[in-house]
């Protein structure tokens, strides 16, 4: 159980990281970004959101950028 948890989690961190890339940022520097926003946002639900919802995706990665400077 623990070991899929793991494997997901990082499956999850893994299609961040290549959305983010796309977009301009590294993964660390987009979490960092969104502590700094206070967005809570999980990593599944972001995982999810690239995937099947580019457009909202891309809103919270502006809000994010800007956060950033």
């Amino acid at each position: 159980r623990k070991t899929k948890r793991r494997t997901i989690r990082a499956l999850w961190i893994t299609r961040l990281n290549a959305a983010t890339r796309e977009r301009g940022l590294r993964y660390s520097q987009f979490i960092a970004g969104l502590v700094k926003a206070n967005i809570e946002l999980d990593r599944k639900t972001l995982s999810e959101m690239a995937i099947h919802d580019p457009a909202g995706f891309d809103a919270v990665f502006a809000i994010v950028k800007n956060a950033l400077g």
